[in-house]
């Protein structure tokens, strides 16, 4: 187990700006940062980072926490794992507390977790035999220097190799305590129905790890060395539980840093382009290896840039397979340019011959935009035959109707007419056309989707529906909790019943209230706040906003997160020449009409059950009937007195917005 020293000393070093960064293009807006949400589909930024009080908050999806908790959320890790990825971000060395398990506990790891273990072993194991062993040495690395790799770059990517022996890794993961069913889900290893022993599936192979975006490793591309044997060239890891390859780009964890620093990313097709071009010096590259261009993968990138430069060689099949991938791209947004390496070469090659530099400068003035670049492969291939001419500025018309931006769909067509002499109305009534197609299209996938058998399964109850009553003192009991979470150790100037000044905290002030009305909460979280609260009362100690975000507990994150990043905090309102009072600067104020608030919904709250169960006394106990009326009208008369002292109006009742 992590020690609490440890904890403590992950906490105060990280940077949620610098953790979230990783993930998401973060633009400075006044004193914190936003960025598209990378847990929800958005066009508007709603994602805010606030460095000065290291927490996140998602408004689109409501989640919000610390940088544990972040990574928690997006890398699906446990609590444990997030601290121990922060950990090693940040040089944190890590101490467990000498505690004994049970058997029970030893044995409790996840198969996820499982999987996860499985990989990096395997990953070690496959390097170990490259720099260790003859085989490897001699076949494996021999063969990344025959490609001009040098170790450092070798080791970057963690490359590996797999021996000729058909189980040498199956044998060592079992002698090692892994089991066959485990192996065998993991795609690492293979049991035919006559062979118990099992076989691997990357034997006499160079590796290449690939990994997720934190940098754990996923699954695993091989490739054949022997030009003479039946079978594919490279082979990948099957898809499992943690490894789903439209999911995945490869380099991502090598070069995110890179790509959001250059604020452009270049998509390659294999490893190999990858791993020369970060040879070259070129970081921001990354390959959709092994599937062609997803969704999944275009919205990993896009957290870090809305520009990508497509690298391509010069082979047919690859440029007909990146009109697809233009208009997927356009799609989700993206700025494209696509580049053509010269013919024979390929991101590889190209830059194992030329210096960085030049490679630098040959992309920067090569790469076109994706109508020049349709209209240079198409055009080519029509030749003079307008008919063929025509449908080919249909086809880029076709690619102009993805872009979502409508003043960038304007402007696309505006570039087609100036480089075709063509009308622009002609052409804004093809891309209607083209547009109703597409809409057609989707129509016509998701009836498909419709018409599929139904399911049957068991449709939940409708929630009960939460009255007027109810409402009111959920809502007042939050804003008391958020009051105590965002300003709990201010110290606030009373006076008592004899006009004796006397000081006392928010979070003493607002607990005292609590407890004089013994009052029980409604919301869990609530109570799991003010029994923290509590505890550290009793080893005099104020446990506001920060001291929660330390917790392992993902509702009590979310719920700081709430509390100390707020909506109207996230305008910078003085571009507009608006000074609004900060928040805080009534505290006083705030906490007494709020705690005042809280008893009149409260006592609303009383009232209504005592009315539920007085007329079931009326006839079977007289004395009980009369004094359940005698303490509604009891309550009655404090809620008035409480309605005269905030000012609400006699009226309607409706207190005044604070």
């Amino acid at each position: 187990m992590i020690s609490k020293q440890t904890i403590d000393k992950i906490f105060s070093t990280i940077r949620v700006e610098e953790i979230v960064g990783e993930y998401v293009q973060l633009k400075r807006a006044g004193s914190n940062y936003k960025g598209l949400s990378p847990f929800h589909d958005e066009k508007t930024p709603s994602f805010v980072v606030s460095p000065s009080k290291q927490i996140w908050k998602d408004f689109s999806t409501g989640k919000g926490g610390t940088a544990i908790s972040f990574l928690m959320e997006i890398e699906n890790f446990t609590y444990p794992e997030a601290l121990r990825h922060a950990a090693k971000k940040y040089g944190i060395e890590i101490e467990e507390d000498q505690q004994e398990f049970s058997e029970e506990a030893k044995n409790a790891q996840s198969e996820r977790d499982l999987m996860y273990k499985i990989h990096e072993v395997a990953n070690t194991y496959f390097q170990e035999i490259l720099w260790d062993s003859e085989e490897g040495k001699s076949i494996g690395l021999a063969y990344f220097k025959e490609r001009e790799l040098k170790d450092d770059i070798i080791k970057k990517f963690q490359l590996g190799y797999s021996p000729e022996k058909k189980n040498a890794f199956t044998e060592y993961a079992l002698e090692k305590g892994y089991s066959k069913e485990i192996l065998e889900k993991s795609g690492l290893s293979i049991f035919p129905e006559n062979t118990p022993t099992g076989v691997d599936r990357f034997r006499e192979r160079v590796i290449f790890p690939i990994h997720s975006f934190s940098g754990r490793v996923l699954g695993f591309g091989a490739r054949i060395l022997k030009n003479n044997v039946k079978t594919a060239k490279y082979l990948n890891s099957p898809e499992t539980e943690i490894y789903h390859k439209s999911n995945v780009l490869y380099g991502l964890n090598q070069s995110k840093q890179a790509i959001s620093r250059k604020n452009v990313c270049l998509l390659v097709e294999g490893y190999m382009d990858v791993i020369s071009l970060h040879l070259s010096g070129i970081e921001n590259v990354v390959a959709s290896s092994g599937t062609s261009l997803t969704t999944e993968q275009i919205k990993l990138i896009k957290r870090l840039t809305e520009n990508v430069t497509i690298l391509f060689d010069g082979d047919n099949a690859g440029i007909k397979a990146s009109f697809r991938s233009i208009d997927m791209l356009l799609t989700e947004g993206m700025n494209i340019r696509v580049m053509l390496f010269p013919e024979g070469d390929d991101p590889d090659s190209f830059a194992r011959k030329h210096p960085q530099e030049y490679v630098e400068k040959f992309i920067e003035n090569e790469a076109m935009d994706f109508i020049d670049f349709k209209a240079e492969i198409l055009l080519k291939e029509a030749g003079n035959d307008p008919i063929k001419k025509a449908e080919a500025i249909r086809n880029i018309v076709k690619s102009v109707a993805f872009v979502q931006n409508a003043l960038k769909r304007e402007v696309y067509l505006k570039e087609v007419s100036n480089k075709f002499g063509l009308s622009e109305q002609s052409l804004f009534n093809e891309l209607d056309v083209q547009k109703q197609i597409t809409q057609n299209q989707n129509q016509n996938v998701q009836q498909h989707k419709e018409h599929k058998a139904p399911k049957l399964e068991i449709v939940p109850k409708p929630e009960q529906e939460i009255d007027s009553v109810q409402f009111n003192i959920l809502h007042q009991e939050n804003k008391l909790i958020d009051l105590m979470l965002m300003f709990g150790d201010i110290v606030l100037q009373r006076r008592n019943e004899k006009q004796e000044k006397y000081e006392v905290t928010v979070i003493e002030e607002i607990l005292h209230h609590f407890e004089e009305e013994q009052y029980e909460f409604q919301i869990e979280t609530n109570k799991k706040i003010i029994q923290n609260i509590r505890e550290g009362i009793e080893h005099d100690e104020l446990r506001a906003g920060n001291f929660f975000l330390t917790l392992m507990d993902e509702d009590i994150t979310s719920k700081v997160a709430d509390a100390l990043i707020i909506p109207d905090e996230l305008s910078d309102w003085t571009t507009r020449n608006i000074f609004p009072p900060a928040i805080g600067d009534h505290v006083a104020t705030e906490v007494e009409a709020d705690i005042l608030i809280h008893k009149y919904y409260y006592i609303h709250f009383i009232i209504k059950q005592l009315t539920s169960e007085f007329e079931n006394y009326r006839d079977t106990d007289p004395e009980k009937y009369l004094e359940t009326i005698k303490k509604i009208m009891m309550l009655t008369e404090f809620s008035k007195k409480i309605v005269e002292k905030l000012g609400w109006s006699p009226v309607t009742k409706s207190p005044i917005k604070f």
